[in-house]
């Protein structure tokens, strides 16, 4: 895994944004893995998820409950892709979403590269009352051809720095809440 301290300290400032008794989305991608990891110990939450490594992490906890989209089961990376998990996803109205992306351009549209997962990100993004975007700063040099959404759709950015102030004032601009783990480490 790319980056993984840094993904892994996203992960647990991340979870410190979510409470107890929570209901929420978990996407695809290694960093809202590590969030998932990092919220292990959190009590009565409702995991919803298209993301087998998720669903498999959290499944033996049993203070929380998880539950699994169904689709077609990408082999590179066990998310669940496609019609059928954008139609589960749909079901639910949660607290949280915690979405990942693979690229973010600097005018703010957040990327991928599978029409498929994108979907299911797009309906992650409707249906719930705070998104929480992970994403390491390295996504910021990537491209992608399919747009997932806008950063103006997310409330939460937890990353580890925010490249440039260019992308600082969009992120004001539109309200989002940017917790970046490296200047939280330079301050302890």
């Amino acid at each position: 895994m790319l980056a993984c301290d840094q993904k892994q300290a996203i992960g647990r400032a991340a979870a410190d944004l979510i409470p107890d008794n929570a209901s929420l989305f978990v996407n695809i991608g290694t960093t809202t893995e590590a969030v998932a990891q990092a919220l292990l110990h959190h009590d009565q939450l409702m995991v919803i998820t298209n993301n087998i490594n998720v669903a498999s992490l959290m499944r033996h906890y049993a203070q929380n409950k998880v539950v699994i989209a169904s689709g077609e089961v990408r082999s590179s990376d066990g998310g669940i892709i496609g019609g059928a998990a954008v139609d589960f996803i749909k079901q639910f109205k949660v607290d949280f979403a915690v979405i990942g992306a693979s690229a973010i351009d600097a005018d703010g549209a957040l990327l991928d590269f599978d029409y498929r997962e994108v979907k299911v990100s797009q309906a992650i993004l409707s249906n719930a009352r705070h998104v929480i975007l992970v994403a390491d700063a390295t996504k910021h040099e990537r491209t992608a051809p399919v747009r997932i959404g806008h950063i103006s759709q997310v409330h939460s950015f937890v990353t580890d720095y925010c490249p440039g102030p260019g992308f600082r004032r969009l992120l004001s601009g539109f309200e989002v809440r940017t917790i970046e783990t490296l200047a939280m480490a330079a301050d302890q």
